[in-house]
Parts: structure tokens; C-alpha cells; sequence
């Protein structure tokens, strides 16, 4: 069936669909990582966004239980040069094709992706409308046009979690599959949940932590109560300064407890210590970002997922920049410089991605191990 891609400022493409039937609209965003497109399915730090990815060929490994990073798929829609309805792997449970078509994610392949990011590259991210319904493009351009972008948007209530509740579960083993923590917990942390992503979980119960996860909104005062070892602030979708209330929370916990901030608990962070944001052109999508450690001079090669970045503090800020990008001299990690606090803008839980930047997570624990109740 045909399905058409039209983006707001009048640029379509024509391709085949597969997935669910319908239409989708939000910002088109491209990811430059070669496997793990289950992963980025299921990262809720996608809500509100569609996702192009570079790698030609996708669905080539179907799906299965296991890579699943949230409770379901938050991707919007799903744009793809080329989609293998044969896949073959071991592990594989399902195709692509049936698990988006179950979770009503529109999807288009058969495009020349490699023009749609150079496109997206220069004129940067912006909002579009994916459909296999019989509309003319100058219709779609116009639904695109009037579609609401990201920022000013809080997605955070859409993707957090309802409830508190506590996360067993550890890290993948080869022949085990996912293991649980071993031996009693040494550390009590609590994790915000602005949309995180499972294996963050995996990693911090992999690092001796029993982990209580809760929704964004939690008062500061009732974390204080269970009076936990530290604080966890998550990745999640969107612009940072439309979650004002996360800012706030954050800044009643500063100096209580040691904190660690990844992705868009990074950004909240940096504004509760008084920073700013901005949006980037296209923001940075993929697994292949390198990343200074200015603390060791070593370079990381880190995934991301991200549309906004944060302002460098001032020299007379009480925050300093710790870690910077490569390509574009963007903050990409900041520490407090007298209280247990810092934070990344990248993904070290490798899901999917490289592990270089996994040692954070040992990191944290050291922070708690000399800054005890």
C-alpha cells in the first residue's frame, strides 16, 4: 500500500507502507545507529517524534520479549530505506511489520532516506505527517504545518509511570537471559521517571542498588521520607523547560542527597542549578557520538537521543562542564563543584550503543560510598 511523508515546509516522499495503516504526525528526527531499532522503538524519550534510520537495511532481526526498553513502543512513526519481511536470528520472536502493526505505529520504507536526512541536516527537525490514507500531499503539507512541535510541550506526563514501584531486575546474560541482583542491595536509590528506559534499571540493580522507581511529580518531600542513599533523574522526551515542576523538585533535593542525571534528568539538573536550554537544529540521535571526558582527556564513543542541550555555566556558576561533544562543542556533562552531583547528556547504559561510558554507573556508586547518611 502507497504511504506518503510530508513534511511542514512542503518536502514529500512517496514509499510503500508497512506497520499499521493510518496516519501519524510529530517531528522527524534520524538516527544514525546501525542495529537496535527495537530499543529505539520502546525509548520513550521518542514520544511525540518519528524516527528515520540511516542504516538501509531494517526488521532484518525481527523482534523479541526481551529488547523491549519501556512498556511499549512510543515511536510515532517509523521511516526506513528498506524493510526485511524475512527476518532471521535466533532470538527473534515476531517480525517488525506484525509488532508495529499491533501497537498502531504507522510506518514508510522504500524512500531515499539518505535525501531526507541531508535535507533534514540543513533545514533541521521538523514537524511532518506519515499516512497510507488517500489524502493529496498539499493536504498533508497542510496538517503538517499546523501540528504542533515539541517545544513549550510537556511529554513527560505522558510517558512517567503512574505509581511508584520497585525494579529486581539485572542486566542480560548470555544463555541466562536477565538476571537479578546478587546478594542483598547495598544502596537504596529512587530513579524519576521522566521516561526510563529498562536497562538503566538493569544497570543500577547491576551495581548492588535496590531501586524504587517514581513518577515525575513526586514531591521532593516524600522522597526525602524514605530517605534514600540517592537520587536517580532519567532520561525523557522533549523540552526540558516545559516540565518546570521536575526543575523545582530537583532543586528542593539538591545538597540532601547525591544525585545522577542522564539524558533529560541532565537538562533538568542544569536548570535547577540555574542553567538554560536551547533546541538543536536536528539534534543528536544515534550511537556514534564522540564525547570528551574533560576530567580524564579520553574520548567516548556514546549514544544519544536528545533535541535540546544545555547553556555552558558561567565560571562563577556552581556547576562546571565535565564532558563536551566532539562535532559540536555541546555540553555534555556537568558535576557540581562541592556537592555530590553530576550528570551526562548521553546514554551509558548501551541500549542499544557502545559501552564506553558504562563506568558512570560506578561512579555514582563511589559518590554514595563517600557521602553516606
Amino acid at each position: 500500500m502507497k504511504a506518503v511523508l510530508a513534511l511542514a515546509d512542503g518536502r514529500t516522499f512517496v514509499g510503500r507502507s508497512f506497520g499499521s495503516q493510518g496516519e501519524a504526525a510529530g517531528e522527524v528526527v534520524f538516527n544514525t545507529s546501525m542495529t537496535g531499532y527495537q530499543e529505539i522503538l520502546t525509548d520513550p524519550s521518542y514520544q511525540g517524534q518519528m524516527v528515520a534510520m540511516t542504516y538501509p537495511e531494517i526488521g532484518n532481526v525481527g523482534v523479541n520479549p526481551e529488547d523491549v526498553e519501556s512498556r511499549k513502543p512510543f515511536v510515532g512513526g517509523f521511516i526506513v530505506k528498506e524493510y526485511c519481511p524475512a527476518p532471521s536470528n535466533w532470538r527473534c520472536t515476531r517480525t517488525l511489520h506484525a509488532y508495529m502493526s499491533e501497537h498502531g505505529i504507522v510506518g514508510i520504507e522504500g524512500i531515499d532516506t539518505r535525501s531526507l536526512v541531508r535535507h533534514l541536516r540543513v533545514q533541521g527537525s521538523q514537524v511532518a505527517v506519515l499516512s497510507t490514507l488517500d489524502r493529496s500531499p498539499d493536504e498533508m503539507v497542510a496538517r503538517a504545518k499546523v501540528s504542533p512541535g515539541l517545544v513549550g510541550k510537556d511529554l513527560v506526563r505522558e510517558v512517567t509511570c503512574r505509581e511508584p514501584y520497585d525494579w529486581e531486575e539485572g542486566t542480560w546474560i548470555l544463555g541466562k537471559g536477565y538476571g537479578s541482583r546478587r546478594g542483598a542491595a547495598d544502596f537504596f536509590v529512587v530513579a524519576y521517571d521522566y521516561g526510563i528506559k529498562n536497562n538503566i534499571l538493569r544497570n543500577l540493580v547491576e551495581r548492588g542498588f535496590r531501586v524504587r522507581v517514581v513518577p515525575a511529580s513526586t514531591p521532593a518531600e516524600k522522597v526525602l521520607e524514605w530517605n534514600p542513599d540517592g537520587i536517580f533523574l532519567s532520561n525523557g522526551p522533549g523540552d526540558p523547560d516545559a516540565v518546570p515542576y521536575a526543575k523545582e523538585i530537583v532543586q528542593k533535593l539538591i545538597g540532601k542527597k547525591p544525585i545522577f542525571g542522564i539524558c533529560l534528568g541532565h537538562q533538568i539538573l542544569g536548570l535547577a542549578l540555574g542553567g538554560k536550554t536551547y533546541k538543536l537544529k536536528f539534534g543528536h540521535h544515534g550511537g556514534n557520538q564522540p564525547v570528551m571526558d574533560l576530567t580524564t582527556r579520553k574520548v567516548e564513543i556514546t549514544v544519544q537521543n536528545h533535541g535540546f542541550a544545555l547553556v555552558a555555566p558561567s565560571r562563577e556558576d556552581a556547576a562546571e562542564v565535565t564532558h563536551v561533544n566532539l562535532n559540536d562543542c555541546t555540553v555534555e556533562g556537568l558535576a557540581h563543584r562541592n556537592l555530590p552531583i553530576f550528570s551526562v547528556q548521553y546514554h551509558p547504559e548501551s541500549s542499544p550503543g557502545p559501552h564506553d561510558a558504562n563506568y558512570l554507573f560506578h561512579r555514582f556508586r563511589k559518590m554514595m560510598e563517600r557521602h553516606g547518611n
